[in-house]
C-alpha cells in the first residue's frame, strides 16, 4: 500500500515560513496517508534542525542547490504516493482538507494536475488560472491590456475574472506555488525540467501534461494563503523571469514565433525601463536587468542551465513507513 499524498516543499533558507506552513498542512490533512518532504536546498538558516525538532512527522531530504526544479525532483524521487503536491514554503492552508482534495482528484481521473484558490497576504484573491504564453498574449501584457475593463482573453495569460474562481475551471496552467499532480501524469509527461532553475517550470510541466492527454484544472476545493512578492521587486529575479521565458520559447515555439516573441519581450521591458509612477525606480532597474539578459550582455542570473532536463538519479533513502496523519504537530 502506498501513501495517498506526498507534499514536497523546497526550502532555500526559508525556515521562517515553515512553522505556519507545516502546522497548517498537518492541521488540514484529514484522514489520509500523508508523506511530507522538505527538500533542503543547502540552507544555512536551520531549516533541517527546525523540521527535525518541531515536525517529526515530516522528513528532510538534503540536496545541492541546483534550483527549484532540481530540489523538487530530488524530493519526488524519494516518494511513492499516488498524488504529489509541489508547495511553496511561504504558504498556509486556510480552508479545505487534503483528504477532500485527494477525493476530488479520485473522482476526476482525467485530471493530471490541479491548482486551488490562493489569497495574498492582504486577503485579495490572486489570479492563478493561466493561458499558455504566446506572442499575442505577451503583446497584450506589454501594452497594459490587463487595465482594460473588457480585455479579450486572447490578449493576456492571466484569467482576471475573479468571479470564476469559485467554480471548477479547465485551464492551460496554474501557479507553481501549488501544483497538485497525479503520479501517472508525472510519469507520462516527465518530471520538472531542471534546466529551468526557477520560473516557467510549471508552465512547461503543465504543457507536457496536457500533451500527454491529461487535463489541468482549477479546483476551489481548497484555499491557501500565499505570501507572493514578499521580497518586492528584484532585478535578479526579473531578469531570471525573462531568461526562462526565452528558454520556454526555444523549447516550444517555431523559429518565426520565437523571433516575434523575443521582439515583443524586449519591447515590454524597454517600456518598463522608463521610471514612472510609484516605485518607478525599482521597476526601471529590474526592467534594465532583464533587457541586459535578453540582449546577452549579462549571463543568466543563476548561471548557465544544465545540459540534462533531469539529473542522473542518486540512490534515494528508504521510503518512510506508511502512516495516516490527523494531528496538527509532529
Amino acid at each position: 500500500m502506498t501513501h495517498d499524498l506526498a507534499i514536497i516543499i523546497v526550502s532555500t533558507n526559508e525556515a521562517r515560513w515553515l512553522t505556519p506552513c507545516l502546522s497548517t498542512i498537518f492541521a488540514q490533512a484529514g484522514n489520509i496517508a500523508l508523506d511530507v518532504v522538505i527538500a533542503d536546498n543547502e540552507s544555512t538558516d536551520g531549516t533541517a534542525e527546525l523540521v527535525e525538532r518541531d515536525f517529526q512527522k515530516a522528513r528532510v531530504v538534503s540536496c545541492q542547490n541546483r534550483g527549484f526544479s532540481h530540489a523538487n525532483n530530488r524530493g519526488l524521487l524519494t516518494t511513492d504516493a499516488r498524488y504529489v503536491l509541489f508547495l511553496n514554503p511561504d504558504t498556509e492552508i486556510l480552508e479545505g482538507t487534503f483528504e477532500d482534495l485527494v477525493r476530488a482528484m479520485d473522482e476526476r481521473p482525467e485530471v493530471g494536475l490541479a491548482g486551488v484558490c490562493q489569497l495574498t497576504a492582504d486577503g485579495a484573491l490572486f489570479p492563478t488560472v493561466r493561458r499558455f504564453p504566446n506572442a499575442l498574449r505577451l503583446l497584450g501584457d506589454a501594452l497594459g491590456a490587463e487595465r482594460l475593463p473588457r480585455r479579450p482573453r486572447w490578449l493576456g495569460e492571466r484569467e482576471l475574472d475573479l468571479a470564476l474562481y469559485d467554480q471548477e475551471l479547465s485551464c492551460d496552467w496554474t501557479s507553481g506555488s501549488f501544483l497538485f499532480a497525479r503520479r501517472e501524469a508525472l510519469e507520462s509527461a516527465g518530471y520538472l525540467d531542471e534546466r529551468f532553475f526557477i520560473y516557467s517550470e510549471e508552465t512547461d510541466l503543465c504543457l507536457r501534461i496536457k500533451r500527454s492527454g491529461w487535463d489541468v484544472r482549477h479546483l476551489p476545493t481548497m484555499t491557501i494563503l500565499h505570501h507572493a512578492e514578499k521580497a518586492g521587486i528584484s532585478p535578479k529575479m526579473t531578469a531570471q523571469d525573462a531568461f526562462t521565458r526565452i528558454q520556454y520559447m526555444k523549447k516550444h515555439f517555431s523559429p518565426l514565433h520565437r523571433a516575434v516573441y523575443r521582439a515583443i519581450l524586449g519591447l515590454r521591458y524597454a517600456a518598463r525601463a522608463v521610471p514612472l509612477g510609484p516605485r518607478g525606480g525599482e521597476r526601471s532597474a529590474a526592467a534594465r536587468a532583464a533587457l541586459r539578459v535578453l540582449c546577452r550582455l549579462d549571463e543568466p542570473p543563476f548561471g548557465p542551465p544544465p545540459q540534462l532536463a533531469l539529473a542522473p538519479r542518486e540512490v534515494p533513502p528508504p521510503l518512510p513507513e506508511l502512516r495516516s496523519v490527523t494531528s496538527a504537530r509532529g
